[in-house]
C-alpha cells in the first residue's frame, strides 16, 4: 500500500555538525533518530581518531564504510536463502520417498 502524506511527519535530525529536516513515516521516527545517533557516534569516534591526519571528507567516508559494513554483516546474518534451499531439497527427497511407497 502506498504511504499517504498524512502518515508522514517532518523531523529535524542533527548529523555531526549539520541539522537536516526530513519527512519520515510517523512509525519510523524513532528509527531515524536512532540512526542519526549512530551516525553521530561513529563520526565523533572517527574524528577523534583521525582529525588532523585525514581530511574531513576521508573521515566521513570511513564512518560510511563502517556503517555499510555493519549493514552487510547484518544482512548476511539474516540471510535465510541457504536454509530455504536445504528445506526445498529435503522436501523434494521426502516427497520422492513417499511417492515410491
Amino acid at each position: 500500500m502506498a504511504e499517504t502524506d498524512s502518515n508522514k511527519i517532518n523531523i529535524r535530525l542533527h548529523i555531526y555538525d549539520t541539522d537536516i529536516m526530513v519527512r519520515v513515516p510517523r512509525e519510523d521516527e524513532a528509527l531515524y533518530r536512532k540512526g542519526a545517533s549512530l551516525i553521530n557516534e561513529l563520526m565523533n569516534a572517527y574524528f577523534a581518531n583521525f582529525k588532523g591526519s585525514k581530511s574531513d571528507r576521508e573521515i566521513t567516508y570511513f564512518a560510511m564504510i563502517d556503517l555499510a559494513l555493519r549493514h552487510e554483516r547484518q544482512l548476511k546474518r539474516n540471510d535465510t536463502k541457504p536454509y530455504e534451499d536445504i528445506l526445498l531439497q529435503l522436501t523434494s527427497e521426502i516427497e520422492s520417498e513417499l511417492d515410491r511407497k
